[in-house]
C-alpha cells in the first residue's frame, strides 16, 4: 500500500516537500509505520538521531484528523499525519 505521509513541524526536515510517500505491507499499524519512517531516515540522513528522536515521539492523525494509537490498522491508501511534540515535549 502507498501511504502519502503529511509532515508537521520538526518533522518537515524530513524532505523538502510536505510530505512523504511510502510503501508499506498491507494491514500495517502505525508502529509499522514508524519503523518504516525511521528506515527512511537511516538510508537519507544517515541515522540522524534527532530525526528517530522526533518520530519515536511523535503521534499520528488519520485523513479525518483523529489521533490514532499504534495499534491502528491501515487498511487502504489513504494519507496520515505525522505530529511531533511542541517545545521538545
Amino acid at each position: 500500500m502507498k501511504i502519502k505521509l503529511e509532515l508537521f513541524g520538526a518533522s518537515r526536515d524530513f524532505s523538502d516537500k510536505d510530505h512523504l510517500e511510502l510503501n508499506i505491507k498491507d494491514k500495517a499499524s502505525i508502529d509499522d509505520l514508524r519503523n518504516e519512517i525511521i528506515k527512511y531516515i537511516d538510508k537519507n540522513f544517515q541515522g540522524n538521531e534527532d530525526f528517530i528522536k522526533v518520530v519515536k515521539s511523535s503521534a499520528f492523525c488519520s485523513e479525518n484528523n483523529e489521533i490514532i494509537s499504534d495499534n491502528y490498522k491501515i487498511t487502504k491508501n489513504q494519507n496520515i499525519g505525522i505530529i511531533p511534540p511542541i517545545g521538545g515535549g
